[in-house]
């Protein structure tokens, strides 16, 4: 009996011998492959987190900067960002204040040059929209305004699709196209939430240039689209 299982031992030793001089190889070159792409894994996050990190304690410098209405300082912090953490949420809210901060300040050129970054490689979608949107009022207040529309072509994120019909509604009527710029305030109109207090302000836009709110204005929303 003993010889017997002693057999079959040697059997299977053999036959998991075989096995392993035909796969050990490729086994060994899985296991080394997994093990290294879930370090490098740990690695990433890792580095994520530590540029975070850091990342974050400039923005923090930036905001203090911004509070002090310091725009040379906030635009200088907001250039470092750029420069070695491209890719984290913070610079792409860091831009936003960064600019609004040299609006404050007049300094239309430096905001715009700020927006136009953000709204290109800012690694968030709605801080990139958010962007769009405000660069669109610094080129209005330039009088840039083709290039204003151009920027808010670039924003297909349907939630600020009100705010985007009102802001073009701005620039057309501007540009003295006051039955495109109706159309575009009837539109922003139609797809506000009823609840938000900024729609009466686009109801006075649209009452300003002789029209009113409503379904009986839906040929001018569908000429908007």
């Amino acid at each position: 009996m003993a010889t017997q299982l002693d057999l079959e031992e040697q059997e299977q030793l053999d036959q998991l011998k075989a096995f392993w001089n035909q796969y050990g190889n490729l086994i060994t070159t899985v296991l080394v492959i997994a093990v290294g792409a879930y370090l490098a894994w740990l690695g990433w996050n890792a580095w994520q987190r530590d540029q975070g990190a850091k990342a974050g304690s400039m923005y923090d410098e930036l905001d203090r900067a911004a509070q002090a209405g310091d725009a040379a300082r906030a635009n200088s912090i907001f250039g470092d960002m750029k420069e070695r953490y491209p890719r984290t949420a913070f610079t792409g809210q860091a831009g936003l204040l960064a600019a609004k901060t040299a609006a404050d300040k007049g300094q239309l050129d430096v905001a715009r040059t700020d927006l136009a970054w953000v709204a290109e490689s800012a690694s968030e979608g709605a801080y990139r929209t958010v962007a769009r949107l405000r660069l669109g009022g610094i080129l209005l207040e330039q009088r840039k305004y083709d290039e204003a529309l151009k920027a808010l072509d670039g924003i297909d994120d349907s939630e600020f699709a009100a705010l985007a019909a009102d802001r073009r509604g701005d620039i057309l009527a501007a540009e003295g196209k006051s039955d495109e710029a109706k159309a575009a305030y009837q539109k922003a109109w139609a797809a506000m939430d009823a609840k938000v207090d900024y729609r009466r302000v686009i109801e006075a836009k649209i009452n300003v240039l002789g029209a009113s709110p409503g379904p009986a204005a839906a040929s001018s929303v569908e000429a908007a689209k």
